[in-house]
């Protein structure tokens, strides 16, 4: 069962800056892959500090109040970057 049909929500945070951001696990199958939340956790950049390795992440439930507070950050779209490198003969 996938953490997105059980309900689960994913935080990942920054030990560094202490930024907690919350995702749907769906959204971030389709940008990562289908892997566990130790592999995320790998992935992950905090974007204020640029840091990896103070990267957290997990799933959690959210119940009642808890769940009403949670601002989600929800994939906008996939942009795919071509950029050309030259090389000098």
């Amino acid at each position: 069962m996938h953490a997105h049909d059980a309900g689960q929500i994913a935080r990942i945070s920054c030990g560094h800056c202490n930024i907690k951001r919350y995702y749907k696990p769906a959204e971030l199958r389709e940008v990562i892959g289908n892997v566990s939340i130790d592999e995320v956790r790998k992935h992950a950049r905090c974007q204020a500090c640029g840091k990896k390795e103070f990267m957290q992440a997990e799933l959690i439930h959210a119940y009642g109040q808890e769940l009403v507070r949670i601002r989600f950050r929800r994939l906008k779209e996939i942009r795919w970057e071509r950029r050309v490198v030259w090389r000098d003969e």
